[in-house]
């Protein structure tokens, strides 16, 4: 009776290990799939933009599209110039930098070098709320506030500007740069702040003359990745730059962006199939490798800084 017994528990329990292989054997393929998922869509996207930019660029001619100032896609004879978006971008982001790599880098230094654990803990989740407020909250704050605010101080400013935008979105980036920056400056040993107090310097000198250059790959890789952010920011620039389309350098006045000229066009002022329509594919993928680049730069900076650490 016991070896029947014995032998039923073999069975069950072989028949355990069969399906727990089995299980085990199933599990890398759905984590697979799901891993995938993100690159599927990427590549979707891509196909996407790919294959609708060609029909754009079969009717306008690349040279037209990447060189010429003239940007009128409602026009009876509609002319399609892309560089007066590309410094519509530009301006806003290095308007966002001047705001956000000064004070973000500052904010990652006092938390990292020079504030207490009881400051760094009530500190940061504040600068951190900044992150999670929505874009289009960040929209109407440089619309109604900033520009206002602005107006008083610099009467020429216009209604709609580059510069208000800007500001709000170099305010909306200062946790990213702080957060990324911060953890670039907290790997740094401690046993290299130890060694240049030892000798005399200051706790000013440490931070400027050792910390930072040990860090700076890593401080480098956080503006990099604010730029990209910057560039691909989309309701801040649609509410508050306006859709100014001329080739111009003046930040008081209205401006418009490759973000804000997609989402003017995607609401309605371009049938599809015209080549209009088209023209928002065509910005859309010029975005694409803008922002594809950006990241690129900052993902090497980053495993540079990580081989270094």
């Amino acid at each position: 009776m016991e070896k029947a017994l014995n032998v039923r528990e073999l069975i069950e329990n072989n028949k355990s290990k069969r399906n727990q292989e089995k299980f085990e054997t199933l599990i890398p393929i759905v984590l697979f799939f799901i891993a995938s998922i993100s690159i599927l869509t990427t590549i979707g996207i891509v196909f996407t933009l790919i294959v609708e930019a060609v029909l754009f660029f079969k009717q306008v001619s690349m040279i037209e599209f990447f060189t010429s100032t003239k940007l009128e896609p409602l026009a009876k004879e509609p002319s399609f110039g892309i560089l007066p978006l590309i410094n519509g971008t530009i301006m806003t982001t290095a308007i966002a930098m001047v705001v956000a790599l000064p004070i973000g880098l500052s904010t990652a230094i006092f938390l990292s070098e020079y504030a207490s654990d009881k400051v760094r803990r009530w500190l940061k989740p504040f600068i951190e709320v900044l992150a999670g407020i929505p874009t289009i909250v960040y929209g109407f704050f440089a619309f109604t506030f900033v520009t206002p605010l602005l107006r008083q101080i610099i009467p020429a400013l216009e209604p709609v500007n580059a510069l208000s935008p800007g500001i709000v979105m170099g305010i909306m980036i200062i946790p990213l740069v702080a957060s990324l920056s911060e953890d670039a400056l907290s790997a740094v040993p401690n046993s290299m702040r130890e060694g240049a107090l030892a000798l005399g310097a200051t706790k000013f000198e440490v931070t400027m003359k050792v910390v930072i250059p040990q860090a700076l790959s890593g401080i480098i890789a956080s503006f990099v990745l604010a730029i990209s952010r910057a560039i691909g920011e989309t309701m801040i620039v649609a509410i508050a730059s306006g859709s100014n389309k001329n080739f111009t350098f003046d930040i008081t006045g209205p401006m418009q962006t490759m973000t804000a000229y997609i989402v003017e066009f995607t609401s309605g002022d371009a049938a599809s199939g015209t080549v209009g329509y088209y023209s928002l594919y065509a910005v859309g993928i010029t975005l694409f490798l803008f922002t594809l680049v950006m990241n690129a730069v900052a993902q090497y900076i980053s495993r540079k800084f990580r081989e270094e650490c």
